[in-house]
């Protein structure tokens, strides 16, 4: 899956050593964080646990899936112990609200979520901001429409169809960590994770994105590496 898209980090040395929580944008289909989660391991030998939207937690037969993935962290005090261990958490604070309204333009939909901030305060770790370049344009959310919105607001699990799997261009930009600030408060660490996953963004986005440039960037690269 790396090799269809060319997947590449940008910025590994801003990983701490230690524990942190990684926040990163929720494209359409979050292809990217699996292909980092791969390549941070291959490349460091760490395993990133992961927060998921509690709806995949509900599904049969991935209750093992979820757990050899390390993505079981469904509750604060679970991300929390998994910090104070020394590992990694990811987490995209827009969830599938993110992924089903975003589009080419990569505005952040978080609402007021904050939960993620509250649990880098509790375990004392710094928050690093992820960016991945393209990641809207590999996939195509559909029937983002009044009736499709409504049921995901009632229901809060239903994801909306998507297309694509276009082989475009895909590249994990890692931004500089937000230290651990005993005196900010959730909603002030929260404002400035969103600005800095921004500022990402606008450094290395082309907004609004378009899938024929993130393939000639594809392929650009390809050619580079022959």
């Amino acid at each position: 899956m790396c090799r269809l898209y060319g997947y590449e980090i940008s910025g590994l040395e801003n990983l701490p050593k230690g524990p942190a929580i990684l926040a990163y944008y929720h494209g359409s289909f979050p292809v990217d964080y699996h292909c980092f989660v791969i390549r941070l391991y291959r490349l460091t030998g760490r395993f990133c646990y992961s927060v998921i939207d509690h709806f995949l937690m509900r599904l049969p037969g991935l209750q093992q899936f979820i757990s050899v993935q390390h993505c079981d962290c469904s509750t604060r005090e679970r991300c929390i112990n998994v910090l104070k261990q020394g590992h990694l958490l990811g987490v995209a604070p827009g969830g599938l609200r993110e992924q089903n309204y975003g589009n080419n333009h990569y505005k952040l939909i978080w609402r007021k979520r904050r939960g993620f901030a509250q649990i880098a305060i509790d375990a004392k770790v710094p928050i690093i901001p992820m960016f991945t370049q393209n990641i809207r344009e590999g996939y195509i959310t559909y029937l983002n429409i009044r009736p499709m919105r409504w049921l995901y607001e009632r229901k809060r699990w239903l994801p909306f169809p998507i297309c694509g799997m276009f082989p475009v261009k895909l590249i994990t930009h890692i931004g500089k960590p937000i230290p651990y600030d005993p005196d900010i408060t959730p909603e002030k660490l929260a404002e400035k994770t969103q600005r800095a996953i921004e500022d990402l963004r606008d450094k290395h986005q082309k907004i609004p994105g378009s899938i024929l440039h993130a393939l000639r960037q594809r392929f650009e690269a390809h050619n580079k590496d022959k």
